[in-house]
């Protein structure tokens, strides 16, 4: 590259300071909206050919480097959401304590995208091109599960030669090669409601059966293969002088690989109200599919072997969490997380990114980008 480690830190900073301070939280369309021009406006200028996909709850990004004759692209996944609501910065602003850069979203995932920019830059600026056209898809709502920002991935993903995710990496900065599934399901009963006291029998109590039915989850549900369930909310009901008419409970599933998937989605789906009169309907909320590890990757390898020869020492496991790379490597396509810098405390008071991996990041970026061995690989 052509410039210091002082030059790179100080655009690392500036850049990352930016987007950090532009607030954007899952959901506050006017929030994202601001971030998203800052964003389609510096890869405009970084020479990208840059479209805005439209979202109710926010807009997501494709970004295209085209290199001609090339026969499909290399994907980048990135969001642009954060779990912190706007002020937050006043309780954690953005303070850089040496090596440690501290501020809400910098460790998930906008350090990552710094990363990207930067790699590009430095491309730009030593007039290299990569060995085949890059793709990056920025979503507006990865923190709440990609619900609208799904179908932007899987569409870009289509004819990619692979994957790359910047989410954080492991803690000692290790990549993510594969990633356990996730679900939310809805239970929604529906009872009869009646006065308990005069015609308490004309009555079905929607609570009673949801009662009845989340037993029936704990003593049935397959639990093997790592497949876990978590029962996170119920409500229902009116008054305790009402026979309650509806009650719901939302679930939380989590399966390592497709064959637990599939029990339990079909286990929930399959089940039936106790009581004459009463109803279950049984909603999926979200689902991101279970992405296995591919011991013999090709990409693991060359992603590995290329940090290695830079003088990181890691490798690659799956990662307990699910994320945008689920649609991608759960269709068995080429796909490598956890690119994203070095870190620790996503969502949670004191997130910090360190700046040398992020400039670690940034190098592996721009070889990996260069490398004949991507475009060659299919």
């Amino acid at each position: 590259m052509t410039e210091t480690g002082d030059d790179l830190t100080l655009r690392a900073l500036t850049r990352l300071r930016l987007l950090t301070e532009l607030e954007s939280p899952s959901g506050d369309v006017r929030s994202l909206d601001i971030l998203r021009d800052a964003l389609a406006t510096r890869w405009r200028e970084l020479g990208l050919d840059v479209s805005i996909e439209r979202g109710a709850s926010g807009d997501h990004l494709v970004a295209e480097w085209t290199v001609p004759d090339s026969v499909g692209h290399v994907l980048l996944v990135t969001h642009y959401d954060t779990v912190w609501s706007v002020g937050e910065l006043e309780r954690q602003p953005f303070v850089v304590d040496g090596d440690r850069v501290t501020g809400p979203g910098v460790f998930d995932m906008k350090s990552g995208i710094v990363a990207i920019e930067l790699a590009l830059e430095e491309l730009r600026a030593d007039g290299a091109t990569p060995s085949c056209t890059i793709r990056i898809v920025c979503v507006a709502d990865e923190e709440v599960s990609s619900l609208d920002g799904r179908r932007v991935i899987e569409s870009a993903a289509e004819g990619a030669i692979a994957v790359l995710g910047f989410e954080p990496a492991h803690p000692d900065g290790s990549f993510k090669s594969g990633r356990r599934g996730v679900a939310r399901v809805l239970l929604r009963v529906t009872g009869r409601a009646s006065h308990s006291g005069l015609s308490a029998s004309e009555g079905v109590s929607a609570i009673d059966e949801l009662i009845d039915l989340l037993q029936d989850v704990r003593r049935d549900a397959p639990h093997d293969r790592d497949a876990a369930i978590n029962i996170g909310r119920i409500s229902g009901g009116t008054r305790a002088n009402v026979v309650a008419g509806a009650a719901e409970a939302e679930v939380g599933l989590r399966f390592s690989d497709p064959a637990s998937e599939k029990e339990l989605l079909d286990f929930f789906h399959g089940l039936v109200a106790h009581r004459p009169g009463a109803t279950v309907e049984v909603v999926t909320l979200s689902h991101r599919p279970a992405w296995t590890e591919d011991p013999s990757s090709w990409l693991t390898a060359l992603v590995v072997d290329t940090a290695r020869a830079q003088g990181e020492d890691v490798s690659a496991r799956p990662a307990g969490g699910a994320g945008d790379t689920n649609f991608t490597g759960s269709r068995g396509l080429a796909t490598l997380d956890g690119l994203g810098p070095r870190g620790e405390n996503a969502h949670a008071v004191g997130e910090c990114v360190l700046l040398s991996s992020l400039r670690q990041r940034v190098a592996l970026l721009v070889d990996l980008l260069t490398n004949p061995a991507l475009s060659a690989a299919r």
